[in-house]
């Protein structure tokens, strides 16, 4: 009877559910509350003066998401494209305000349930992502599969940065053509 008592003076042990899912050989995962939907790879339009980890944008029922290729953003070749490939929607919290922004996947892989003594801290090296960006590593029977921390990954921070820097150029160039302009005009 003693044993039976044991079970009912312990806390439930609280679990969190991750999605996981394949990009260049690695194993990744994102809590299951920040996906909103996982899509078919269709046509992603190029954006001109993006990063290189900004695949382009697709659209979605009529929406426009960015498309981040983690791979690149990683540091490694960019993702190659087959029947598996998909774009897995999420939601990310930026400046107070909810962002849909997609991440490419070579290909989904679970979803698996982890507990917080089931997560193992993230190592400081061995990994090409920045630790900044991890949560920590969830065992998946003898490998492990990197928890990504989705909103500091897809943070706008470099967005906006690079927004701002090609404002500023389109500026500078205007200027310079007017300028240009200006002393044509002068001289004449």
């Amino acid at each position: 009877m003693g044993a039976s008592n044991q079970g009912k003076n312990q806390l439930p042990v609280s679990t969190e559910q991750y999605l996981t899912f394949l990009t260049a050989g690695e194993e990744y995962a994102i809590s299951i509350v920040k996906v909103s939907e996982i899509v078919e790879y269709q046509a992603v339009t190029t954006v001109p003066n993006t990063p290189l980890w900004i695949r382009g944008v697709t659209n979605l029922r009529g929406k426009v998401v960015p498309v981040v290729d983690l791979a690149v953003k990683f540091g490694m070749p960019a993702s190659g494209i087959s029947k598996f490939s998909c774009i897995i929607i999420t939601e990310i919290m930026f400046q107070g305000e909810m962002m849909t922004m997609g991440v490419l996947a070579d290909s989904v892989s679970q979803v698996m349930d982890l507990s917080a003594d089931e997560i193992e801290a993230a190592p400081a090296f061995g990994t090409r992502v920045k630790t900044e960006y991890l949560l920590g590593m969830g065992a998946l029977g003898k490998k492990f599969c990197l928890i990504l921390d989705i909103d500091r990954v897809l943070s706008a921070d470099e967005l906006l940065a690079m927004t701002d820097s090609v404002t500023d150029e389109a500026a500078i160039s205007c200027r310079n053509k007017a300028g240009l302009a200006k002393n044509a005009e002068a001289g004449a």
